[in-house]
This record gives C-alpha cells, sequence and structure tokens, in this order.
C-alpha cells in the first residue's frame, strides 16, 4: 500500500500552513500553546469563524450542505497542521457529532435551520449521553421523556457534559420507552439551552478548569418537531454519531506537537554539564514514544487510505483509539517527570510548568471518553478473535 500523500496533497498541505501563518491570531496561538483555556469560548468562535469566512469552517462536510468536500486524506492533513500551529481544535459537538446525525437523519426543516448555524459559530453545541450509572453503558440511560401533546417533558440528569456551560443547544439521548430492550426506547432530541427548568453544575476538575457539568432536567418542556428521525430509534442515530465522534481520536497531530514540545523541556533542563535531551535513559525513553507515535500515524494513515477506497473501518478506529490516547498521556507523564517538584505548584504559575502539569492532569481522562480503553479491547476481541 502507498502510504505517500499525492502531489496535491502535499501542496495542499503547504497553502494550509500558508493560511496558519497569516490567519491564525497570534493571541489564539499563545494562549493554545500555554494552555490557557479563560477565553476559551471566545476563541474557538472567532477561530470558527475566521475559517468559515475562508471557506473552511466544516472539512469533513459534503459540500451541499456548506462544507469543503474534502477527502479524509485533506482532512487528516489539515487538523494535524492546526494541531501543530497551536489553533484551538473546532468544536466538534456540533460540527462531527449532531450535524452529520441531521445530514443523515434530520427533517429538512431542521437541516435548514441548525446546519448553516453551526457553520457559522453562532450556536455552540453539548452532549448529553453519560448520565450517573450509565457511561460505556449507555444504553441503560434512565433521563425520561414523556409524550404531552406537541412538547415531550424532560426529567433526569446528565454528567461528564462537556463545555455545556458555554452551549446554546444540547442533543440529548431520552428515554421514551421503558417496556422492552433498553437500546429499542431511547430517543434523540434537540433542547434549547434557554428552556426553563435546566440547571447547569460545573464540576472542578483536577486540573482546576471547570470542563465538565451536571446538568439537570425538571420538567423540561421540549418540541415534538425537535427529535431526529423516529421515536425510539435513537440508538441507531447514537451509534452512528459514535462513529463520527471517534474520527481522528488517534490525536497525531497533538502527539506530535507535545513530543516537540517534550524534547525542547528537555533540552532546557540541565542534568551535570549536558542536558536530559542527551541523558541516555531518558532519551531512549523519548526515543521509544516517538517510536510508537510514528508506528501509529503510518496505521492512521492506512485507515485513512482504506476508507478512500470505500472500505469502511473495522476494529482499526478502537486500535486508533487505544494507541492514540495512550501515546498521549505517556508524552505527559514524561513532561511532567522533567518537571519533578517545580511541577506540584502547577496551580501558582503560568507557561510550561503550569501546562505541563495541568495538561497531565487532565489527559487521565483520554482513556475513558469516547468508549473506555477497556470497550475498545472487547470490540477488537471480538472483531478479531472472535471471542
Amino acid at each position: 500500500m502507498d502510504l505517500d500523500f499525492s502531489t496535491e496533497e502535499q501542496a495542499f498541505r503547504e497553502e494550509v500552513r500558508r493560511f496558519l501563518a497569516s490567519h491564525l491570531p497570534d493571541a489564539i496561538r499563545e494562549r493554545v500553546r500555554i494552555g490557557d483555556h479563560s477565553r476559551i469560548r471566545d476563541d474557538i468562535q472567532e477561530w470558527q469563524k475566521i475559517l468559515h469566512a475562508h471557506g473552511w469552517g466544516a472539512p469533513g462536510w459534503p459540500v451541499e450542505f456548506g462544507g469543503t468536500g474534502w477527502s479524509k486524506a485533506r482532512q487528516y492533513i489539515f487538523e494535524t497542521e492546526c494541531a501543530l500551529a497551536d489553533a484551538p481544535a473546532q468544536l466538534a459537538f456540533g460540527l462531527k457529532m449532531v450535524a452529520p446525525v441531521l445530514m443523515r437523519y434530520g427533517s429538512p426543516e431542521q437541516q435548514q435551520y441548525f446546519l448553516p448555524r453551526i457553520l457559522a459559530a453562532e450556536d455552540w453545541w453539548c452532549q448529553g449521553y453519560s448520565e450517573p450509572g450509565s457511561g460505556s453503558d449507555l444504553a441503560s440511560l434512565k433521563m425520561k421523556a414523556e409524550r404531552d401533546g406537541d412538547d415531550y417533558v424532560l426529567n433526569g440528569q446528565k454528567v461528564w457534559n462537556t463545555l455545556g456551560q458555554f452551549a446554546d443547544w444540547i442533543f440529548c439521548l431520552v428515554r421514551t420507552d421503558a417496556s422492552g430492550k433498553p437500546q429499542k426506547g431511547i430517543s434523540f432530541l434537540l433542547v434549547d439551552m434557554k428552556s426553563p427548568g435546566i440547571t447547569v453544575r460545573p464540576t472542578r476538575l483536577l486540573d482546576g478548569s471547570f470542563e465538565v457539568n451536571e446538568i439537570w432536567f425538571d420538567n423540561v418542556r421540549v418540541p415534538a418537531a425537535n427529535r431526529v428521525g423516529e421515536e425510539n430509534q435513537g440508538w441507531t442515530y447514537a451509534k452512528f454519531l459514535l462513529g463520527h465522534e471517534r474520527t481522528n481520536i488517534a490525536g497525531i497531530g497533538a502527539s506530535r506537537r507535545e513530543l516537540a514540545r517534550l524534547k525542547r523541556m528537555a533540552a532546557a533542563q540541565p542534568k551535570g554539564g549536558a542536558s536530559m535531551l542527551q541523558d541516555p535513559v531518558f532519551a531512549s525513553r523519548i526515543a521509544q514514544v516517538e517510536i510508537e507515535l510514528r508506528a501509529l500515524e503510518i496505521t492512521n494513515l492506512r485507515v485513512i487510505f482504506a476508507e478512500a477506497r470505500q472500505q469502511a473501518p473495522g476494529p482499526e478506529a478502537s486500535l486508533l483509539k487505544i494507541r492514540g490516547t495512550e501515546i498521549m498521556q505517556r508524552i505527559s507523564e514524561l513532561q511532567v517527570e522533567l518537571l519533578g517538584g517545580q511541577g506540584l505548584a502547577f496551580g501558582d504559575g503560568s507557561g510550561e510548568r503550569a501546562r505541563a502539569t495541568a495538561a497531565y492532569l487532565n489527559l487521565r481522562k483520554l482513556s475513558i471518553f469516547g468508549g473506555s480503553n477497556e470497550i475498545q479491547r472487547n470490540i477488537i476481541a471480538q472483531m478479531i478473535l472472535g471471542l
């Protein structure tokens, strides 16, 4: 298999690099570089508007819905170069999760209203899936949606909701029928976060941030017109969405950026008359994770080029998720190890020391979200080993 980018794809990569150099605001780039999330909503929305004005607002969307129509290879190049340039990640909940569901299963009215607003950064979306006791076993969710005339009335709780404190809308899986198999009684609703009865309670994480939330629904009325597809068929739409959530979850660009940062940190950390980058033991550990990252990148490219030949990804997606998250965590561990005792005071400062320790704490989540790594191993065992 030829895993080299074509001449046209290499030219596109240079085009992306020129665009990032000229259009990514320096202030946003610097905040991403040092891990400053104080203006995260403003930065993501401003960057999305810049991309949209250039016609690059939706790399993964088809042209008929306002997207670029790019191939998987071009999407990969774009996202990798953005990560290497310290651009903020585009908000996946709208662009990569609810939007594909609307394109496939939404009504024309839903598509015409919501998709342009996602593209133009007019609406901030969040996800309402996990509940207390319903995470990896998502089909066990209990949040009720009872039909009352032209509305559904929602009661229940969602947890681990990312950046929901900024959200205008939330897409929710809700229980509309409890009489049969758990997967058969779930519906997919679009809920206005300004609706009466919604309470958002941010959760302070180990790194000091308020990235996730609990969201309570107390007799929240949602028009039945905001249901996507058929009632009790939400599990089908949820599985479709999760496939898009895991797109590029290997995070090659982010890992390459953090590996380069690790090398800079090691070169600046003295040891004897040299630096930690010249220490044979520590250098070998950096080399090992770099080899693993390169192997992962090759595997990722194999999946991308297979998809280009209309071959649907199989257990490779689970493998990418497992190895990608493990490598990200390994790199962050090495960064914190370099800091030693200095890393303990991350809450009192800013810059490289604070960013590295906060990132280490935050990235513990990677092996859980998007389908826990244990679940991904089960998928691999079933699909490859037949267990």
